[in-house]
């Protein structure tokens, strides 16, 4: 059976194909520049070569299409036809508290999405074009939404809420909601497995490190806390966003510097972290080599974001009364082994001992820590749209 899962953005279309009997990834492409110059298409079908196309897509309705007919194209393709296609899933940013699942895509849902454009203006309206213009495309099939923030749905009151009257909440929905649910999820999962424990039996920290980051408390397989807020900005020093700051700091800038609304919140959100602190670039690969040749911005903007992880490490700690497992995912967690020494070289406390061959080979998925080590640490590469794909297929069986 074979389930599509589109991840849409503001100009740019991702898509994998998979047979979830097996969950083998059949096939994985990348529809770019959307509505701009030099737009392309990059797939690669299993066992078979990569492929790049260069052609005008003027919009999403020609990247979906585009994607499509090449999927079931008969030299590139991994499909006879579109009509093998037995389902699709989307990834939605934001459900709100609406939604603690995935769903099936209804009018009501759509709605829903919508509702949420003014709290994630960068993700939700480019997620609900592209469910329409699948849906327009693909009309005899069901279409799965998966949110991001549906995994943090279990967090309490007592963590989602912010020090605000209460009627800012009930009347307005401001609390934390989180993100990178379905990373976090999926890792969860996978570290169960690896670990030979049932989740309902765990106590996991997932550390999910890439231009965006996030660290989750996920107690007996349910998020507990998460470090992302209201907005993916809260929580951890990332690629060009700030993190926790005071939130003071935004009057004083604002006045300061008379900084407009959207100036403050450009600069929060792309002139600031590893970008804005180390004055080299936003990729940790970039800073750490910057880092290695003695730049000293560099080093300082290094050793905060590890400060930053370490920070809600030690509080989730506290907020499950222990910790089983670390589990590192996404771009600088799998692939930075300098990171996740330096992370690990202060979680002596909590029993972890770190073995350095295994933390610096090359294999991806693995424990990196000593046979001895009271808390495990492991990484596990993330596949958000495997479990999109495994959500969707269930509302087709």
């Amino acid at each position: 059976m074979y389930i599509l899962v589109i991840n849409s953005g503001s100009s740019s279309v991702k898509y994998k194909l998979f047979d979830v009997r097996n969950n083998a990834e059949l096939a994985k492409g990348i529809v770019e520049r959307i509505g701009l110059d030099k737009s392309s298409l990059t797939q690669q079908a299993f066992s078979k070569d990569e492929i790049r196309l260069n052609r005008r897509v003027t919009d999403h309705n020609q990247a979906i299409k585009f994607a499509l007919q090449m999927l079931a194209h008969e030299q590139y393709g991994a499909i006879r036809n579109t009509d093998e296609i037995a389902a699709c899933g989307h990834r939605v940013v934001h459900g709100g508290e609406e939604f603690s699942g995935s769903v099936v895509i209804t009018g009501r849902v759509m709605k829903a999405i919508k509702s949420h454009f003014d709290i994630a203006p960068l993700h939700n309206p480019p997620n609900l074009l592209g469910i329409k213009v699948a849906k327009k495309l693909l009309p005899k099939i069901r279409h799965v939404a998966v949110f991001d923030t549906a995994f943090h749905q279990t967090i309490p009151p007592s963590a989602f809420l912010y020090g605000l009257p209460y009627s800012f909440y009930e009347k307005d929905k401001i609390r934390r909601y989180g993100f990178h649910g379905t990373s976090h999820r999926y890792v969860a999962q996978r570290a169960s497995e690896i670990l030979k424990r049932p989740q309902s039996r765990l106590k996991l920290i997932t550390v999910h490190l890439g231009n965006g980051c996030s660290i989750t408390a996920v107690k007996n397989g349910k998020s507990i806390n998460t470090s992302m807020g209201f907005t993916p900005l809260e929580g951890l020093v990332m690629g060009t966003r700030s993190g926790d700051i005071d939130p003071a700091v935004v009057f004083h800038l604002m006045h300061k510097k008379k900084l407009s609304y959207y100036a403050i919140d450009e600069l929060l959100n792309k002139k600031s972290g590893l970008l804005g602190m180390s004055e080299v670039g936003s990729d940790m690969r970039d800073v750490y080599n910057a880092v290695k040749k003695g730049n000293r911005k560099a080093r300082l903007a290094f050793e905060v974001f590890i400060d930053r992880i370490h920070k809600y490490v030690g509080s989730y700690a506290v907020a499950m009364d222990g910790v089983d497992a670390i589990v590192f995912t996404a771009g600088i967690g799998e692939n930075h082994a300098p990171t996740r020494a330096a992370v690990c070289r202060n979680l002596s406390f909590l029993g972890v001992r770190l073995d350095a061959a295994k933390n610096n080979s090359s294999v991806k998925e693995k424990i990196i820590t000593t046979a001895g080590s009271k808390t495990k640490v492991l990484v596990v590469p993330t596949n958000e749209e495997l479990l999109i794909a495994q959500e969707t297929h269930k509302f087709v069986k």
